[in-house]
């Protein structure tokens, strides 16, 4: 099994994700708390040709990610606009959102988790042309699941995330924009 640049296996869970009533501070709590980052930001994160729920959706919000090890942690700031975060924020408020599956074949994966019984919630490409699809996986499990598909630039930006991680000390710049990682 071949493995991503960050040293999760393709097709394993790499990622935990949770929503946060505020971004910024969650930042700083997951770092100092969990020792978690350095955490790479952006206010304005946009979904490409996004749907949710099966109907087109213009979803920008306030995301974050960081390492700790080999596991990519997410965070994810609640707006108004419809979309799979609001859903479960109504329901439970801040907390776990979902789990983050890294995919060499993300059309076999698609097809895999709708074959078990699990519909898309939300689909859309990042802005580095990597396609992701939620699906709404609450019946069985207490969050969604997502499929992140591993093209060699979404690879590539993780892996810079996962290396900016490995000698953080825990203190130093553990907020910067995404706009600082040079690609």
């Amino acid at each position: 099994m071949s493995e991503t640049s960050f040293g999760q296996p393709l097709g394993a869970i790499m990622q935990v994700a949770y929503i946060v009533e505020d971004l910024h501070q969650g930042m700083k709590e997951y770092a100092a708390k969990y020792n978690i980052g350095p955490w790479f930001y952006t206010d304005n994160y946009v979904a490409l040709d996004a749907t949710y729920r099966g109907q087109p959706t213009d979803l920008s919000m306030k995301l974050c990610l960081a390492f700790s090890g080999h596991m990519s942690f997410e965070l994810i700031e609640v707006n108004d606009t419809p979309s799979v975060y609001q859903e479960t924020f109504r329901q439970r408020g801040a907390g776990f959102h979902h789990l983050g599956l890294a995919c060499a074949d993300f059309d076999a994966d698609f097809k895999k988790y709708q074959g078990m019984g699990y519909e898309p919630a939300f689909c859309a490409t990042n802005v580095r042309g990597a396609r992701i699809a939620y699906f709404d996986t609450t019946p069985d499990f207490p969050g969604m699941m997502e499929l992140i598909e591993m093209t060699p630039s979404q690879d590539a930006f993780l892996g810079k995330l996962y290396e900016a991680s490995r000698d953080w000390d825990g203190k130093t710049d553990p907020v910067r924009p995404f706009s600082s990682l040079v690609l």
